[in-house]
């Protein structure tokens, strides 16, 4: 795997990079000889996640940002390219999925932070770097959807929705930035991650999938790789579905 996904000479940008299924991502990249820019609203875990990095002998960068605040994001693209000089690959994964009972129970705070984060902040942080891979005349761009867009449930139909948009966006952004920028999708299942604490076990149990059970973080790896690479050269606007065989 290590000499089919070389990275080596590359940076990648993750959102949402020092947890769960983003810290996964940033460190295979890392293993696999990128150097890696993490993002998330912390800085403290990001300079966790660097440190671990650094020790593979690549250079990380760690960056405080938050995806769903519109100005916050041209810092962001500022400090990657100020320390690396450009971006290869970027990862659109930071993600919220807050649920409520009843849609009149959603306030607008909590509608338009969840748009804001799992679509506005991609839309924008992939048009601010988006151009600039066009003019480097490559660049792979990934979004992490989820089944969610195509399977919704009464009580997240606003994180549907705008997995949904991230999904056309995806298709859309092909387009616009191709044809030497790839932008692809992955749409996540359920996965075994310390923000599914409350829920996992039950899930893992009892899950419909073919493979009867729930996704482990470190299995988005080899798919990310796969986007990141140049060995998915004929591969974008594609939505690959992540979710062991759900129904």
């Amino acid at each position: 795997m290590g000499e089919s996904f070389d990275m080596t000479g590359k940076v990648a940008l993750v959102t949402g990079g020092s947890r769960g299924l983003g810290y996964e991502m940033a460190m295979a990249f890392a293993r696999h000889g990128a150097d890696v820019i993490i993002a998330s609203r912390k800085l403290e875990t990001c300079q966790e996640v660097a440190a671990e990095i650094e020790a593979l002998g690549r250079r990380a960068l760690a960056v405080a940002s938050h995806v769903g605040h519109w100005d916050e994001l041209p810092r962001l693209v500022e400090a990657a390219f100020d320390t690396f000089g450009r971006v290869d690959v970027l990862v659109n994964n930071a993600g919220i999925a807050p649920i409520a009972p009843r849609s009149s129970e959603i306030t607008e705070e909590l509608f338009d932070k969840t748009v804001g984060v799992n679509f506005k902040g991609p839309f924008r942080l992939s048009a601010l770097i988006g151009d600039r891979m066009v003019a480097a005349g490559k660049g792979s761009i990934i979004n992490i959807s989820s089944t969610a867009a195509v399977k919704p449930s009464r009580t997240y139909p606003i994180y549907a929705g705008a997995k949904a948009a991230l999904n056309i966006m995806t298709l859309a952004h092909a387009f616009e930035f191709g044809p030497k920028v790839r932008v692809n999708a992955i749409m996540c299942g359920p996965f075994w991650t310390d923000i599914a604490k409350s829920w996992r076990e039950e899930a893992d149990k009892n899950s419909p999938a073919a493979i009867k059970r729930i996704g482990r973080p470190e299995e988005i790896a080899t798919t990310a790789l796969y986007l990141a690479s140049d060995h998915s050269s004929f591969t974008t606007g594609t939505i690959i579905k992540l979710d062991g065989g759900g129904p």
